[in-house]
């Protein structure tokens, strides 16, 4: 793959492609179009109630857009279930260029001052693709996709891109679509307009956590 630009990166989200390492220390990047593609519904989110229960209770501060670079570089990071990532250097400087040119966002779950968790995507007409997230303690990447899901909501995307089905996805209501399902769904989310708003109001949160269902 030759040098990526951002601008390059976001005429390819647009035709459904997306860029990976084989490893963390691998400065090759390669182009994904996965045959089946992981969608999560925005009218068909769900959350269990423990999950709205830990949501509601405050034991995470979630701030946007304020340590981008942070939470990709802890994404990139080894974790408990992962000995190696795809987020290699190169993915870490070209995100935080489409953060500068605010086509790419994160959610962030504090806990004393600490990030302890997050996620981050790219931002492409009313079509929001989520790229990775972390959690160094209970919950806190769940909090953050909860959090992300009421300001997409809220701002007017139409489509959450998970690009494939995880255990840890489906939970929350990902579903997988072939190829030429997704696309049709991405042309008609790059045909509309939304502005991602990093503002939420615990009002607007106990709304959306009212109007979307909960599971046991």
């Amino acid at each position: 793959m030759s040098k990526l630009t951002p601008e390059i990166l976001l005429r390819a989200y647009a035709v459904g492609l997306f860029p990976m390492a084989e490893r963390r220390d691998d400065p090759t990047l390669f182009w994904i179009d996965p045959e089946k593609r992981g969608i999560l519904p925005l009218d068909g989110f769900h959350v269990s109630r423990r999950l709205r229960r830990t949501v509601r209770s405050g034991l995470y501060e979630v701030r946007c857009d304020t340590v981008f670079t942070d939470v990709v570089r802890s994404c990139a990071a080894p974790g408990p279930n992962r000995d190696d990532t795809w987020i290699n250097d190169e993915i870490v400087a070209l995100y935080g260029d489409l953060h500068e040119l605010g086509r790419a966002h994160c959610v962030e779950t504090w806990q004393d001052g600490e990030l302890v968790g997050g996620l981050y995507g790219v931002s492409l007409g009313a079509a929001f693709f989520g790229e990775s997230m972390f959690s160094r303690a209970r919950d806190a990447s769940k909090v953050a996709l909860v959090h992300l899901v009421a300001r997409l909501i809220k701002s007017g995307y139409t489509l959450l891109d998970t690009q494939f089905v995880t255990d840890h996805l489906t939970q929350f209501g990902v579903v997988e679509l072939p190829r030429a399902g997704y696309r049709q769904i991405l042309s008609d989310a790059l045909d509309t307009s939304a502005t991602f708003d990093p503002e939420l109001s615990q009002s607007e949160l106990d709304a959306f956590l009212q109007s979307i269902t909960q599971t046991s």
